[in-house]
């Protein structure tokens, strides 16, 4: 496209100092894409500010970065309200599956005959529609988990953690057959985790101390997460000593919760921990781990909320370990549209209303996510996803290669990458000067950047990232 080739142009003729070119990709259009960013203003812009003025009267809008045209954005790049038009590669917090308004989407949506899904919320849980059963089938029981046939919807990230912990719990005092009450159990989880902001997830939420602050918690274990050494193939040796060290932790903690009174009814982790830094570990240790639970007779709960849909090239993380059974329950949000958690059959709770809400869902979100699922396998996207990871992470390789006294550890499975930068005050401006310049990226952890891009992130666009990228290194350098 013109924008990508004088975007190129324009990466050849940096300083001398600047090495780093990446060369523009041959484009597949995206057929609802635009051709590049296009920046007008600073972000945020005049409109955004006072817009923001104007709402800081009803909440709170500290978090706020600017407002949006969600008309007006399309595929990869999200338009603000002062027609600042960026590539986006942190869709919504990793939530945009198949990029904005894509078409197969919006004619979904102009159907007539789905306006009774979209009009009307029902409460799943005791006036379900009739289609309902089949709309699961179609959409979430399709990329079920490995050994799991059922699904538990729900409405976010958080109240899908919250309500398969009380599973676990459920099920855990099931097999005890003892006295009904309120037993004295618990989760163990790790440092670096994010599992949600509700009381018992932020039990378990140890990526941040901001988010526990003045806020009661459990007194539940928290074991050592690995804290892999890069490039992993220089420190294999002291990286599988470090795993061994943090499952023996895990072993020493469940007896030492069970001889406190306060058994560990399931381990909860991330097959990446994204809030917590991007953090990895090996296939191998996740493969000791659900051996551990199942030696403790603990449950096992992956929670792919960030990192389900398919964004490190297989549609769950956790099939990257390679296990017939790899979870006893997996949990779900962000790219599905939808929350929920699928499990096992023991793990369904023995009673109506023992797990309940409202909503339980949006059996709208089911209808929109059939139809993402739909594009996934007709443009083979994982697929996509595989090929423009690998040009994504060899980009950062080159770059930090490059620019060693800012950049390190680039990390990634398909298109979720991160790369960490030389401290914080240097991860703000450069993801600032990045937002100016067309590129809206996030942080995680304490000074890494994360990636990630929707399905739809090609080749092209990842060129396109990467020049602009290193215009913004080279003025920190």
């Amino acid at each position: 496209p013109k924008n990508n080739l004088s975007r190129a142009k324009k990466g050849r003729n940096l300083q001398e100092s600047c090495r780093y070119v990446s060369k523009a990709a041959p484009k597949t259009q995206v057929e609802f894409d635009y051709d590049g960013p296009s920046m007008k203003t600073s972000v945020p812009g005049t409109r955004s500010q006072v817009t923001h003025k104007q709402h800081v009267y009803s909440q709170n809008v500290g978090a706020i970065n600017f407002f949006c045209n969600y008309d007006e954005s399309r595929g990869n790049y999200l338009v603000d309200v002062d027609g600042n038009r960026m590539l986006d590669i942190y869709t919504q917090i990793s939530s945009i599956p198949i990029g904005y308004n894509h078409p197969a989407l919006l004619k979904l949506m102009s159907n007539p005959n789905n306006l009774s899904t979209l009009v009307n919320r029902p409460a799943l849980g005791i006036l379900p529609p009739e289609n309902f059963p089949n709309k699961l089938t179609e959409s979430l029981l399709s990329v079920a988990p490995s050994g799991m046939g059922r699904v538990q919807t729900m409405a976010c990230g958080s109240c899908s953690n919250e309500n398969a912990y009380k599973a676990m719990f459920i099920w855990y005092r099931n097999k005890e057959r003892d006295v009904p009450g309120c037993p004295e159990l618990s989760i163990l989880s790790f440092m670096g985790a994010f599992h949600g902001r509700t009381m018992g997830c932020l039990a378990t939420t140890h990526s941040k101390a901001i988010h526990k602050l003045d806020v009661p918690s459990f007194d539940w274990p928290i074991a050592p997460f690995p804290k892999l050494q890069y490039p992993l193939e220089e420190f294999s040796r002291e990286n599988a000593q470090e795993e061994a060290r943090c499952l023996e932790e895990v072993e020493d903690l469940i007896v030492k919760w069970r001889q406190k009174g306060k058994p560990v009814a399931g381990i909860v982790i991330e097959p990446i921990q994204a809030e917590g830094g991007d953090n990895h570990a090996s296939p191998d240790f996740f493969r000791s781990l659900r051996n551990i639970a199942c030696k403790h007779g603990c449950a096992f709960h992956v929670d792919e909320v960030q990192t389900g849909g398919g964004n490190t090239g297989k549609f769950w993380a956790h099939e990257h370990w390679g296990m017939d059974d790899p979870a006893d329950i997996v949990s779900f949000s962000k790219k599905l549209l939808t929350g929920g958690y699928y499990h096992k059959d023991e793990l369904q709770a023995d009673k109506p209303y023992r797990i309940f809400n409202t909503w339980m869902g949006d059996p709208s979100k089911n209808l929109l996510l059939a139809e993402v699922l739909n594009v996934i396998r007709k443009e083979n996207l994982l697929e996509e996803v595989t090929r423009s990871g690998k040009a994504l992470i060899n980009g950062l390789y080159e770059l930090q290669a490059q620019y060693p006294g800012i950049l390190s550890r680039a990390r990634g499975q398909g298109t979720f990458c991160a790369i960490d930068i030389c401290d914080d005050a240097t991860r703000s401006s450069i993801l600032l000067k990045a937002r100016d310049k067309g590129v809206l990226l996030g942080g995680c952890g304490d000074r890494s950047i994360r990636f990630r891009p929707a399905l739809v992130f090609k080749d092209y666009h990842v060129h396109i990232f990467l020049n602009i990228f290193n215009e913004v290194l080279a003025q920190h350098k």
